[in-house]
């Protein structure tokens, strides 16, 4: 996770579906790759993480970074998508409240506090 250090790597992954990630990474990952090549092994290890982990989301964006500029590709594809979307959000059923009662706190309890000495034998 981020916290401030640099590391010279040729790949690394991070967050919840970094493990499927890095197998596609160490699989397929070769020195001198074009960027369509490069473009390509980053969509599949994004999307082994889409599709082995419940918490990584469905859509993959890729940000092609050179010496001269940084290049976002949001919606590069959109994997794991839901085929339909209910219009109208679910509503919960209520339970009726019957009766309600509520107690109110006794009064006429006192609390008598007795303090006793302990007895001590001085050795």
């Amino acid at each position: 996770y981020p916290h401030g250090s640099t590391d010279a790597l040729p790949f690394v992954t991070m967050g919840s579906g970094s493990l499927a990630a890095m197998a596609v990474f160490e699989s397929k990952y070769k020195d001198d790759m074009t960027l369509e090549e490069g473009k390509q092994i980053v969509y599949e290890a994004i999307s082994a993480g889409i599709y082995n982990d419940m918490g990584s989301g469905g859509n993959v964006n890729l940000c092609v970074i050179t010496k001269d500029k940084a290049e976002m590709l949001k919606g590069y594809a959109k994997e794991n998508m839901r085929p339909w979307r209910k219009s109208t959000p679910y509503s919960f059923p209520k339970t009726e409240i019957l009766t309600s009662k509520i107690d109110k706190p006794r009064t006429d309890i006192s609390v008598v506090v007795e303090s006793e000495k302990m007895e001590v034998s001085a050795s």
